[in-house]
């Protein structure tokens, strides 16, 4: 999986929000904002492919969380991702 080309990470008055470029990506009907640990991930992964394991990882390596919750958000997330045309497989 990867994040699509045109959106982009920004922080707005302290929330992260996906920011979408080109006529293709937007989207006005709803705006996508991530938590802390959904924006590290974000970043984590821009511009390079990644699985759920990954996502998991990463989050292991940053935050105190066992394997098994690790790999449950980091499937949430993906899903979340998916859901809202932000990444490709």
């Amino acid at each position: 999986m990867k994040i699509k080309e045109g959106f982009e990470l920004r922080v707005i008055c302290g929330e992260a929000i996906i920011v979408a470029h080109g006529k293709q990506n937007i989207d006005f009907s709803k705006i996508i904002s991530l938590n802390e640990s959904a924006a590290y991930l974000w970043h984590a992964v821009e511009g390079r492919d990644f699985n759920a394991e990954e996502l998991a990882r990463l989050l292991t390596e940053e935050y105190e969380v066992d394997e098994a919750v690790a790999l449950r958000d980091a499937t949430k997330v993906m899903a979340d991702w998916q859901e809202a045309g932000l990444v490709t497989d």
